[in-house]
């Protein structure tokens, strides 16, 4: 039988921003009003640790802005190590994060945020799986950019963070010609629906069995959508 990955040299990173009213989610916010977009952010970020945990996965909370590490520390605990997010933009706050990472001396290194709920444990594990064979896994979404990424320390380029046009549709296409050019050949992992909008949240309604993402389940409930 191969031999399995040392687990203790792996770990998953999860961006998320300290959840203030009106500022998160606020594109959710246009169709559900940011009271209640604020209650669908706490249970988006509740239900991604939530399958971390169950996983057994090692999990670094890196939190914006940087000077809320103790209002973190209060919403979330301190079971997580925090780290704040560092950098101008998005692509470098990302390639500080992997960069810490491997030099504390992780060899595998997942990054992911907080908008798919619903993600399955089992794509982490086939994620941490690939980097067995792959310098570099990537998830993409619907909405043309990409819900994780992750490196082998041996495959990591932070150039794959610079001059992307985030938050647009052509994110990930923008990524793969990145790492093509650097000879970098990505795992690909199943394509996942992000929720940003309100047309998102009735998709993840109407596609998830009622086992999956309790907590953003519940919260839609309570809240009296698509009731």
């Amino acid at each position: 039988m191969p031999l399995q990955p040392d687990r203790s040299r792996q770990c998953v990173l999860v961006f998320l921003k300290w959840p203030e009213k009106g500022r998160v989610k606020t594109r959710l916010a246009r169709d559900t009003g940011p009271a209640i977009a604020l209650d669908l952010y706490r249970n988006f970020v509740a239900d991604t640790l939530q399958m971390l945990e169950n996983g057994g996965h090692q999990t670094i909370i890196c939190f914006h802005p940087p000077h809320a590490e103790e209002r973190t520390a209060g919403w979330l605990g301190r079971a997580y190590p925090l780290w704040p997010q560092t950098g101008a933009d998005l692509g470098e706050k990302m390639a500080a994060a992997f960069s810490t990472a491997f030099a504390r001396g992780a060899e595998r290194v997942l990054l992911m945020g907080t908008d798919i709920p619903d993600l399955p444990e089992a794509v982490i594990t086939e994620a941490f799986a690939s980097l067995e064979q792959h310098p570099v896994t990537i998830g993409p979404a619907w909405d043309g950019g990409y819900y994780l990424i992750g490196f082998h320390s041996d495959g990591f380029t932070p150039a794959v963070f610079r001059d992307i046009p985030w938050s647009t549709g052509s994110v990930f296409q923008k990524t793969l010609a990145i790492l093509k050019r650097r000879g970098l050949s990505p795992h690909l992992l199943p394509r996942w629906r992000d929720i940003d909008t309100g047309e998102d949240l009735a998709a993840f309604m109407a596609a998830n069995p009622p086992g999956a993402a309790p907590n953003t389940r519940a919260c839609i409930r309570a809240a009296g959508l698509f009731s």
